[in-house]
Protein backbone atom coordinates (compact mmCIF):
# COMPACT_ATOMS: atom_id res chain seq x y z
CA UNK A 1 0.00 0.00 0.00
CA UNK A 2 1.61 3.26 -1.07
CA UNK A 3 -0.14 6.60 1.23
CA UNK A 4 0.92 10.33 0.31
CA UNK A 5 0.23 13.20 2.57
CA UNK A 6 0.49 16.61 1.16
CA UNK A 7 0.24 19.15 3.36
CA UNK A 8 -0.07 22.98 2.04
CA UNK A 9 2.08 21.41 -1.10
CA UNK A 10 4.82 20.32 1.02
CA UNK A 11 5.36 16.41 0.36
CA UNK A 12 5.41 14.85 3.92
CA UNK A 13 7.40 12.16 4.51
CA UNK A 14 5.21 8.34 6.51
CA UNK A 15 7.31 5.46 7.12
CA UNK A 16 5.78 2.20 5.89
CA UNK A 17 4.04 1.89 9.41
CA UNK A 18 1.87 4.93 9.28
CA UNK A 19 1.58 4.93 5.19
CA UNK A 20 -0.32 1.03 6.49
CA UNK A 21 -2.47 3.31 9.46
CA UNK A 22 -3.26 5.87 7.55
CA UNK A 23 -4.64 3.61 4.02
CA UNK A 24 -6.49 1.00 6.03
CA UNK A 25 -8.32 3.58 7.56
CA UNK A 26 -9.18 5.46 5.09
CA UNK A 27 -10.04 2.26 3.03
CA UNK A 28 -11.86 0.56 5.54
CA UNK A 29 -14.20 4.23 5.76
CA UNK A 30 -14.20 3.85 1.84
CA UNK A 31 -15.95 0.82 1.73
CA UNK A 32 -18.58 1.17 3.95
CA UNK A 33 -19.78 3.93 1.13
CA UNK A 34 -22.63 2.63 -0.86
CA UNK A 35 -21.49 2.72 -4.24
CA UNK A 36 -17.59 2.17 -3.33
CA UNK A 37 -15.91 -1.35 -4.59
CA UNK A 38 -14.50 -3.76 -1.94
CA UNK A 39 -11.57 -4.18 -4.72
CA UNK A 40 -10.88 -0.78 -5.53
CA UNK A 41 -7.52 0.19 -6.79
CA UNK A 42 -7.11 3.94 -6.05
CA UNK A 43 -8.78 6.44 -2.59
CA UNK A 44 -7.78 10.21 -3.30
CA UNK A 45 -9.05 12.33 0.27
CA UNK A 46 -8.63 15.56 -0.86
CA UNK A 47 -8.98 18.01 2.52
CA UNK A 48 -9.68 22.06 2.45
CA UNK A 49 -10.29 23.41 5.70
Amino acid sequence: MKVELTVDGKGITLNEFTQEIIGNAVTAMAQTLRGVEKDCQEIVVRVQP
